[in-house]
């Protein structure tokens, strides 16, 4: 459960602001999605590999 205090003289969007990014920092929203669809543990796996070689890829072109 999400706690936001408002504090003293402190507006109501900014309190909902905050809110707002506590609650993208849980990541309900993505998880929800997520579930959404089946995807093979297989498609899961190919997506990995592909993500790491990328960030690889990239590591080796700063150090470069």
């Amino acid at each position: 459960m999400i706690v936001v205090n408002v504090k003293e003289n402190e507006s109501i969007e900014k309190a909902l602001k905050r809110f707002k990014k506590k609650f993208d920092k849980t990541g309900v929203i993505r998880e929800l999605r997520r579930r959404q669809a089946f995807e093979k543990p297989s498609i899961s796996r190919r997506t990995e590999v592909i993500k790491a070689a990328y960030k690889q890829r990239m590591q080796e072109e700063e150090s470069n």
